[in-house]
């Protein structure tokens, strides 16, 4: 990781800690006591620093991790009536929206994970709208139909996360990874992970007709540095 001292954003609220390190951009859950679970007022902040990098890109690396015993157990839901049920929701999907781009999720191997919603009676239609680009219908659907706790390496066989590691050595293997991350070009790394993400929603020949487009871009640009 970088030895440059983090630097607190203006954009903060009581349970998450919002921080930048060079080119990393940290969200920690801190709201152990509740279990981590995510209030408005952090969902409000963490999309507030997500809009001011989309505004200004500086960050190549997004972090989110938590204190405490529980990574997370779930949002708030402090809404009363149709229209605060709404607002919650729109916000939730909202932040779901700016993180599908995700790409590793580093699990310690004593953890348990879940979609419990229905054992209350709630279908987790948030869930849903991405679960099927991670894992095999077959596989996904009887996670969020019974809601039943599966453990990490479990989780790693069908998809749901990339990565197992004992607990005492989760946190340096993630910095070894974002270590590995940075030591990449920056705008092919951008490219790459742009055209990946778009691959998943087109069909095969969108995907073939964009891939000419995306090579002789990246082959010029190639050209370009050697000269």
């Amino acid at each position: 990781m970088s030895s440059q001292p983090a630097e607190f954003t203006g954009a903060s609220a009581p349970g998450v800690i919002i921080e930048r390190t060079g080119e990393v951009l940290s969200f920690t859950l801190n709201n152990s006591e509740n279990e981590n679970e995510v209030t408005g007022a952090m969902f409000d902040a963490m999309l507030a620093e997500l809009r001011r990098d989309a505004a200004r890109p500086s960050a190549r690396v997004l972090r989110i991790r938590a204190r405490g015993k529980v990574f997370c157990t779930g949002r708030e839901r402090a809404g009363r009536d149709a229209a605060a049920v709404r607002d919650e929701s729109e916000r939730l999907i909202e932040f779901k929206r700016a993180l599908r781009v995700c790409d590793f999720v580093y699990v310690a191997s004593s953890a348990s994970l879940g979609f419990p919603e229905m054992k209350f009676g709630l279908a987790p239609a948030a869930i849903m709208a991405y679960l099927g680009e991670y894992a095999l219908p077959r596989f996904a659907f009887p996670l969020v139909l019974f809601g039943d706790p599966i453990g990490p390496e479990r989780a790693r066989e069908i998809g749901l996360i990339s990565h197992v590691s004992p607990a005492a050595s989760l946190a340096s293997e993630v910095n070894a990874l974002i270590d590995r991350i940075l030591r990449l070009d920056a705008n092919a790394a951008r490219n790459c992970k742009e055209f990946f993400q778009a691959t998943l929603q087109n069909t095969f020949e969108q995907n073939c007709r964009l891939a000419v487009d995306a090579l002789t871009a990246g082959g010029m640009a190639v050209l370009s540095r050697k000269k």
